[in-house]
C-alpha cells in the first residue's frame, strides 16, 4: 500500500519508491502537514514545535494555549481571515460579505485507482495508483473541501486537487482555490522558475527565496510565454545531479499563480493555481467546483533526477496512450517557406521536394482559408479558399498522399478576426466588454470559448474540412493574450468564471475532436511555446517549443523546457539559414542536433537547398531514425550546470537497459588558443564498456562518468558533435 493511516497517531504516510509525504488532523481539526521528502521510516509529527510569537493569535477554542497558532502551524490547505497570515489557499465570499474560512477535518478514504476529472485534463491511471481522500468543512459556511491525493508511486509522483462544495444553503463565492499548499516547516530554498517573451521562451532562472512573499504567474488567459506553470524548490546546495529537489506542476493551461513565502520563523510556504485575479466562481447550493492537478514530485538526485521523474510521468500518464513509443513523422512546415505566398502547385512542388530528401509530412500553414494573405483577416472563417489553391482540399490532399507523403493542416481555433463573416454574423461571440473598444493584438480578438455554441460551431467548421480531405495531423495555433475577458452569454455577477470556463471550453473541443478522429495527430502551439504545459500535452503530445528557430536560442529554451517536459513533446525544426529572426548563420550539422533533440522536422524552402545540404539532410532524416526511440524513450541529463560560464551547450540521452547513449555538443562561442571541453557524462552503467560509434574507441562507463570524455579543439562559427555510444555487451 503507497497509503497508509496509522490510527494510533493519526498519521497519514504517502509512499512513492524514494519519497515520503506525511500529515495528520490535530485534536482541533487542523490538517498539518509533517513533511515531504526521502524517504524515511517512523512518524514525523516530532518536529511540530509549539511558540508563542507575538502577533501570531489564537483559534478561540485554543485561547489558552498561547504557542497554537493557525499563523504558525505547518498546514495542508490554509483558509483565510482566520488568523494564518500567510499565503491563503482558499478564500470565499459568503453572502453577508464575510471572507473567513477556517477548514478543519471530518474524515478520510483510500481507495485503489482514481476518477478523471470533468472536463479537465487529469493524470491518467497507472497500475499502482492509489487514491487519498481528505474531507474538510467548514460548518459556519457550509464550505467542504475534499483534499485528493492520487500517489503514483513507481513514478515518485503525488497528484494533488481539490474539490469545493457548498454544503450551505446560500451562495458562495470562491475567490481563491488553489491546487496544493505546502508547507515545509524549514529549510534554506532557492526558487528555480521559467521566465520568457515570444521567441524566447522557458529561460531558467535560479533565486534565492527572500523573507516575504515571492510569486509568478500568468494573467494572459494562456499559460503563457512569460512564466510556465511549473517551479522548483531547491535546497541551496543542489546541483544537476545531487541535492533535494521538489517540483510543483499545475496541469492547465490557463490564469496560474505560484506563490512561495518565508514566513517570520523560517518556514516555508508554495501555495499553485488558477490566478485569483478576476476569479470570482459562484457556488449555488450543492455546487462543486473542481482545481486543476498539481503534479508534486521529490527528488535527492538534483535537477536531472526530478526532471526524468517528470518526464515520465508526462509520458506515460499525460501523453495519450495513442502516442506512447510510436515513431512521429519528419515534416516540413510551410510557413518559414512560404508564409502567406501559396497556391496549391507551389506547395505541391514543396511536397515533391521534400518526399525526395525522404520527409514524412508536408504541413500547411496558415492562409489556405477565408479571407487570409494576412495575418489581419479571416480568423473564424474555417472554409477553404478554392480561388486560392486552385483546387479543392481534397483534391490537394490526394495528390500530397499520391506524392507519398502524410498532409497536415494548421488551425487557430480560439480566434476570430474583426474582418470575417463569423464576426460579421456574431460580433457577440468575441470576449468584448460592452461599450468599449477592444484591445486588439494582430488585428485579431478571441472567442468566447465559455459559450456552448462557440464551441459547437467549432466542431461543425473544423470537422467539415477534417471530413473532405485527408488530414492526419492538425497544429493548433493561439496567436495573443486574452484580454477584454466579458462574455455577451453570462449574467454580471458570472464574469469572474469566463476565464476558467473557456479554458473548459477549449479542452471540450480538443476533447471532441480526438473523440472523432483517433487517429489525428494534434501539435500544440500559442505562437511557438506560450502554451506549453501539461494541461495541453493531455490532448497534444508535442508542442511547438518556439517561434524562434534559430539553432543557438533553440539551445537555451530547449533546456529551459527539459527541468519538465521530455524531449518527445518537443516540437523543434531545421530552418534556413541565415535564421528567420536572428539573421544568424549556423551550421545545417548544428541545427540538425539541435532540432533531434524533439520531435524533427523542417522549416525551409526545399527548393532552395544546394545539392550538398540536400545529402546532408536526407542522412540527417536517416540518423533520426535511428535516434528517434532513443531521444523520446532515454532518460536526459543536462551536461553543464545552470549558472556555469561556459562556450557550449551539452546534452545526453541513455537508453532504458543504458546500453545506448546519444551525447550532443554545441559550441556557442570559440575562442583562439581556448580550452578544451571536457565533459562528465551520466546515466551510463560504470561496470559496461561502451563503443563510440565510427571509431576503435572504446572507454569503460566508469572512465567516461568520473573522468569525462574530451572533445578536443572546435573552430569556426557554432560548430556540434554527437556522439553515438554503444555498449559493447549490446
Amino acid at each position: 500500500m503507497s497509503i497508509q493511516f496509522h490510527e494510533p497517531t493519526g498519521v497519514f504516510s504517502l509512499e512513492t519508491a524514494h519519497s515520503l509525504y506525511q500529515m495528520k488532523a490535530d485534536e482541533a481539526g487542523v490538517l498539518l502537514h509533517l513533511y515531504y521528502g526521502e524517504k524515511t521510516s517512523g512518524n514525523m509529527d516530532y518536529l511540530i514545535r509549539y511558540s508563542d510569537r507575538g502577533f501570531s493569535g489564537n483559534p478561540y477554542e485554543q485561547r489558552d494555549r498561547r504557542g497554537y497558532s493557525l499563523d504558525t502551524l505547518p498546514q495542508e490547505y490554509s483558509g483565510s481571515g482566520v488568523g494564518d497570515y500567510r499565503l491563503p489557499a482558499v478564500q470565499v465570499l459568503s453572502e453577508n460579505g464575510s471572507r473567513s474560512v477556517d477548514l478543519r477535518y471530518v474524515d478520510f478514504q483510500i481507495e485503489k485507482g482514481r476518477q478523471a476529472l470533468h472536463g479537465l485534463p487529469y493524470i491518467r491511471e497507472s497500475a499502482d495508483c492509489e487514491t487519498l481522500t481528505v474531507t474538510l468543512r467548514d460548518d459556519v459556511i457550509g464550505l467542504e473541501a475534499q483534499l485528493l491525493y492520487h500517489v503514483f508511486p513507481s513514478q515518485d509522483v503525488i497528484v494533488r486537487s481539490v474539490i469545493l462544495k457548498n454544503t450551505s444553503k446560500k451562495t458562495l463565492t470562491i475567490g481563491k482555490a488553489a491546487s496544493a499548499c505546502v508547507d515545509f516547516l524549514y529549510g534554506d530554498f532557492d526558487a528555480l522558475h521559467f521566465h520568457g517573451r515570444h521567441c524566447m521562451e522557458r529561460q531558467a532562472e535560479r533565486l534565492h527565496l527572500p523573507k516575504g512573499a515571492t510569486s509568478f504567474g500568468s494573467r494572459r488567459g494562456m499559460s503563457s510565454h512569460h512564466s510556465n506553470p511549473f517551479v522548483i524548490l531547491s535546497d541551496r546546495r543542489a546541483t544537476e545531479h545531487q541535492g533535494d529537489c521538489y517540483g510543483f506542476m499545475l496541469m492547465y493551461s490557463g490564469n496560474h499563480l505560484e506563490e512561495m513565502e518565508v514566513d517570520q520563523a523560517g518556514s516555508i510556504r508554495i501555495v499553485t493555481g488558477i490566478h485569483p485575479d478576476g476569479f470570482a466562481w459562484r457556488l449555488e447550493p450543492g455546487d462543486t467546483f473542481e482545481t486543476p492537478e498539481a503534479i508534486l514530485s521529490f527528488s535527492a538526485e538534483g535537477f536531472n533526477g526530478l526532471s526524468n521523474q517528470y518526464h515520465r510521468i508526462i509520458r506515460e500518464q499525460v501523453i495519450d496512450p495513442r502516442y506512447r513509443g510510436t515513431k512521429k513523422p519528419v515534416l516540413i512546415n510551410s510557413w518559414e517557406a512560404a508564409y502567406f505566398d501559396f497556391d496549391a502547385e507551389k506547395i505541391l512542388r514543396f511536397a515533391r521536394s521534400a518526399k525526395a530528401l525522404g520527409m514524412e509530412m508536408l504541413v500547411l500553414d496558415d492562409g489556405w482559408f477565408g479571407k487570409r494573405d494576412d495575418d489581419n483577416s479571416g480568423l473564424g472563417d474555417w472554409v477553404v479558399n478554392e480561388k486560392k489553391l486552385g483546387c479543392s482540399m481534397k483534391s490537394l490532399s490526394d495528390q500530397i498522399h499520391q506524392i507519398g507523403l502524410k498532409f497536415g493542416l494548421w488551425f487557430e481555433p480560439e480566434m476570430i478576426s474583426e474582418d470575417s463573416e463569423l464576426f460579421r454574423a456574431h460580433p457577440d461571440w468575441a470576449l468584448t466588454d460592452p461599450e468599449r473598444k477592444p484591445m486588439l493584438a494582430r488585428n485579431q480578438l478571441v472567442l468566447d470559448m465559455s459559450r456552448q455554441d462557440v464551441v459547437d460551431y467549432l466542431v461543425n467548421a473544423m470537422c467539415a474540412v477534417l471530413d473532405h480531405a485527408k488530414i492526419e495531423y492538425v497544429k493548433w495555433d493561439f496567436n495573443r493574450s486574452i484580454a477584454n475577458c466579458y462574455s455577451h452569454a453570462l449574467p454580471p455577477e458570472r464574469q469572474g468564471e469566463v476565464a476558467h470556463r473557456f479554458m473548459m471550453g477549449t479542452y471540450q473541443l480538443l476533447s471532441r475532436l480526438l473523440e472523432k478522429y483517433p487517429d489525428l495527430l494534434i501539435e500544440g502551439c500559442s505562437g511557438g511555446g506560450g502554451r506549453f504545459d501539461a494541461g495541453m500535452l493531455f490532448y497534444c503530445p508535442q508542442i511547438w517549443c518556439s517561434d524562434d528557430t534559430d539553432a543557438i536560442e533553440r539551445l537555451e529554451i530547449q533546456r529551459g523546457t527539459s527541468y519538465g517536459y521530455p524531449a518527445s513533446a518537443m516540437g523543434a525544426h531545421v530552418s534556413a539559414s541565415p535564421n528567420h529572426q536572428t539573421s544568424r548563420m549556423t551550421p545545417l550539422s548544428t541545427r540538425s542536433i539541435v532540432a533531434q533533440s524533439g520531435t524533427f522536422g523542417y522549416e525551409l524552402n526545399p527548393e532552395r537547398l544546394t545539392e550538398e545540404e540536400k545529402e546532408q539532410i536526407k542522412a540527417q532524416i536517416s540518423d533520426y531514425h535511428r535516434f528517434e526511440a532513443l531521444i523520446a524513450e532515454g532518460s536526459y541529463y543536462r551536461l553543464s550546470e545552470l549558472d556555469e560560464n561556459k562556450d557550449y551547450e551539452a546534452w545526453m540521452f541513455v537508453s532504458p537497459d543504458q546500453k545506448e547513449a546519444l551525447v550532443n555538443l554545441v559550441m556557442t562561442h570559440i575562442r583562439a588558443n581556448g580550452p578544451f571541453p571536457y565533459i562528465r557524462l551520466q546515466g551510463l552503467d560504470p561496470r559496461q564498456v561502451y563503443r563510440l560509434e565510427g571509431t576503435e574507441e572504446s572507454y569503460p562507463g566508469s572512465a567516461l562518468l568520473y573522468g569525462g570524455y574530451a572533445f578536443g579543439q572546435l573552430r569556426g562559427d557554432y560548430p556540434a558533435i554527437q556522439l553515438h555510444l554503444i555498449s559493447e555487451e549490446a
